[in-house]
């Protein structure tokens, strides 16, 4: 008797306690780990104003951007750099006369964007041309972590050169850096079509 009462208790037991874990959802429960996330930016609109000094070219700017002469040492008169002070870049822009050196200023700039293959996973290079501006150049797009995604330079063939070169001022990181990295893109791609050299 005792034992047929154990028994039925024991069933009890077990029904009721299935029924409480059956009513507890698996989704409230589930643990897994959150996936690595970026903090959200938000881009101002475009707008441009035309950069103009006492250097033989000029170019539009994005209105939240802001011009400053390159401080660092060895740096000549005509090398700036274009400070994106929200998205912590800068676009570094190197000035030289070309005096017979052409090819030695296409063959650095070359040198300088394969340096770094070692972290990039492509480099495709787009061509400028421009028979009106006499504007002439290659854009280097340099794909994976590279501490430089883009670089170019622009040229008359004749008398003028300039050299670009856009930094972030943190780790390189693809899948961080692509929204800054896509927003600026366009800002370059702008000053490249507005870019004049000075009569």
């Amino acid at each position: 008797m005792k034992t047929n009462i154990s028994c039925k208790l024991l069933f009890v037991l077990f029904i009721s306690f299935s029924f409480l874990f059956s009513c507890n959802s698996d989704d409230d429960e589930t643990i897994a780990p959150k996936p690595r996330g970026y903090y959200r930016i938000t881009f101002p609109e475009k707008t441009y104003v035309k950069y103009d000094s006492s250097c033989p070219f000029k170019f539009d700017i994005p209105t939240y951007s802001y011009v400053e002469n390159d401080k660092h040492q060895g740096a000549e008169p005509c090398w700036i750099n274009v400070e994106f002070p929200k998205l912590n870049s800068t676009l570094h822009l190197s000035y030289k006369k070309v005096e017979g050196n052409l090819q030695t200023y296409i063959e650095n700039t070359y040198t300088l964007a394969a340096k770094h293959q070692i972290k990039a996973s492509s480099i495709q290079e787009q061509l400028v041309s421009n028979d009106t501006t006499k504007v002439y150049g290659l854009i280097y797009e340099i794909g994976g972590n590279a501490a430089s995604r883009i670089q170019f330079f622009l040229t008359d063939s004749t008398k003028n050169f300039i050299r670009g070169s856009l930094y972030f001022n943190a780790v390189p990181n693809t899948d961080s850096l692509k929204p800054a990295l896509d927003f600026i893109r366009k800002d370059i791609y702008q000053l490249i079509k507005s870019f004049e050299w000075k009569k």
